[in-house]
């Protein structure tokens, strides 16, 4: 497997997002090893939130979030997908696969890290990823906020809105990864934020991991990670720790997602699920301090119940 590394300098004076990253290797599956980088902000010691992100963004996505989570006494940790951010990336599109995916997250949060106890919030591919790491091991999480993401087994059809995200991806000739950001975002993106987007890509050859994960999502009920998927679903059926989702408004990406897994989750009964209103896709970008807020009141018990 050919990686590539984006070279430090892209990410000097990055607005808003100061914070030294961290490495660790994990097994590519090849034989070799990748590294994985990830940012952490709070107490050492504090109850873990794991933020994990998606499509085409990285931790830099959190950056109005890891702030107020460490002040509330959480150690936040964000850790960049591999293909994105500051972590390696596997040159080819083929290289990349849903199950090798999920195996690097879960060397690194649990090998790696030892994460335990963890509040996970998670949007986009960082929910295909972090729920099914909830169901295959319950034991780790102590509760979960689920933004904007889903869990697909291709036994319905996705949105015509993502259908087109889809096709363009896969075609379109280059990638403008911070313009796709901030289309993404209903309440603008400034531009020195949009160059965020684009530093981990020096260019073309870096983007197999924004130009593979489309691509990765089941579609159809035959598509190899769509049992996997189904599996996942029945684990979280029986999901009891306390489960919330803060989808956006304004997402016809994922408007609908949420339903399933509050009617699926045990965890996810009883409580008020919360919509952040004037957001879009990227609701961390449009709404984060809003965000912050929540999970720490969530992490906290302090989520009201659902008036019957």
């Amino acid at each position: 497997m050919r990686t590539l590394r984006t070279p430090d300098e892209r990410f000097a004076d990055l607005p808003g997002f100061d914070l030294d990253p961290r490495y660790a290797d994990v097994p590519d599956g090849d034989g070799h090893t990748l590294r994985m980088a990830w940012v952490e902000a709070g107490p050492a010691d504090g109850p873990v939130v794991l933020l994990l992100h998606g499509e085409p963004t990285w931790s830099y996505l959190y950056r109005s979030m890891l702030g107020p989570l460490a002040d509330a006494g959480f150690r936040a940790v964000a850790p960049d997908l591999v293909g994105f951010g500051r972590s390696d990336k596997p040159a080819e599109v083929a290289d990349h696969t849903y199950a090798r995916h999920l195996e690097w997250l879960r060397t690194l949060v649990f090998d790696a890290l030892d994460l335990r106890d963890v509040v996970l919030f998670c949007q986009d591919w960082g929910g295909l990823l972090g729920l099914r790491l909830v169901a295959a091991h319950p034991d780790r999480f102590a509760r979960v906020v689920a933004a904007n993401t889903g869990l697909p087994t291709g036994d319905r059809p996705l949105p015509p809105a993502w259908q087109r995200f889809r096709e363009m991806v896969l075609h379109a000739p280059a990638l403008d990864v911070g313009r796709m950001v901030a289309a993404g975002c209903a309440r603008g993106l400034a531009e020195r934020a949009r160059a965020a987007y684009d530093s981990p890509f020096p260019d073309g050859t870096y983007q197999a991991g924004p130009r593979a994960m489309p691509g990765l999502v089941p579609t159809t009920p035959d598509d190899p990670q769509a049992a996997p998927g189904r599996a996942a679903w029945g684990a979280l059926a029986r999901f009891g720790k306390p489960f919330l989702t803060a989808f956006s408004d304004g997402d016809p990406i994922t408007a609908g997602a949420d339903a399933p897994l509050r009617s699926t989750v045990p965890g996810a009964a009883g409580l008020t699920h919360p919509t952040v209103a004037g957001a879009g896709h990227f609701v961390q970008e449009d709404a984060g301090p809003e965000l912050a807020r929540i999970v720490i009141g969530f992490a906290r018990g302090q989520i009201a119940p659902r008036r019957s």
